[in-house]
């Protein structure tokens, strides 16, 4: 039986790069946005990749639609093996400039998003003898920004929560469910594509590999860290930034 792995955030850029290497592994897909067209098209892919594909328009931040969803793909086909929490939004904004609206959504898309689709799809993961939890930090959870520019202050903040949310519940919900973390540095995609065209050779010099990444350089290891193997490694977060020494 093919399993089944849900992505939030996954019309575009690195959730549709995860998308990608879990259907290549295998997988039918369950994928989250709120950018219908985009998504579509996202599925298209997949389809013609031999894979299954739900898709949902929602908002992240929706407890409710969470447990929806999760209803939904019970309901469909009985099973999760994989979540991959994806879905985010940046908020350039200074502590002096951010609005409390701003960052409550800040941290609604970030990590309470994680919290959400978490809580909606373990006890399906569990009817299935367990799975694997993938979240999407950010490198900016260790720096407060990848680039000296901008602070980020409230999307580090989030991205930083990831990491602790990581580290709890892989205790909470070992043996039969492996939680784990990526931290992407600098990903050439839609959202970014302003910093990469704008800055991308001065960045790519304080970089090891010598360039910016590319939404496959972060699914290839979301798809390791889904995979039934390994199965000892739990609690974790990997970066995936070539080694930016510089920022």
């Amino acid at each position: 039986m093919r399993k089944v792995a849900v992505v939030t955030g996954g019309a575009r850029g690195i959730g549709r790069g995860c998308a990608h290497a879990l259907a290549e592994r295998g997988h039918d897909l369950v994928l989250v946005d709120l950018l219908a067209p985009e998504m579509q098209r996202t599925r298209a892919e997949l389809e013609g990749m031999g894979a299954r594909v739900l898709t949902f328009e929602a908002d992240v931040a929706d407890h409710q639609a969470a447990h929806r969803i999760a209803a939904e793909v019970e309901a469909a086909w009985g099973r999760c093996d994989v979540l991959v929490n994806n879905a985010g939004k940046s908020n350039p904004k200074t502590i002096l400039d951010c609005t409390e609206e701003e960052f409550d959504r800040t941290i609604a898309i970030n990590l309470k998003s994680c919290f959400n689709y978490i809580q909606a799809f373990v006890p399906l993961m569990r009817k299935g003898g367990g799975g694997r939890i993938v979240s999407m930090s950010s490198l900016n959870a260790h720096t407060g920004g990848v680039t000296s520019a901008v602070s980020k202050f409230a999307y580090a903040s989030a991205k930083a929560g990831i990491l602790g949310m990581t580290r709890a519940l892989a205790k909470e919900l070992g043996p039969d469910i492996a939680v784990n973390a990526v931290c992407p540095g600098i990903i050439e995609t839609e959202v970014g594509n302003t910093l990469t065209r704008s800055r991308g050779a001065e960045l790519a010099k304080k970089i090891a590999l010598q360039r910016v990444g590319k939404p496959q350089d972060v699914a290839r290891v979301v798809a390791f860290l889904a995979a039934e193997q390994p199965n000892f490694i739990t609690g974790q977060h990997i970066v995936v930034d070539g080694f930016q020494w510089e920022i």
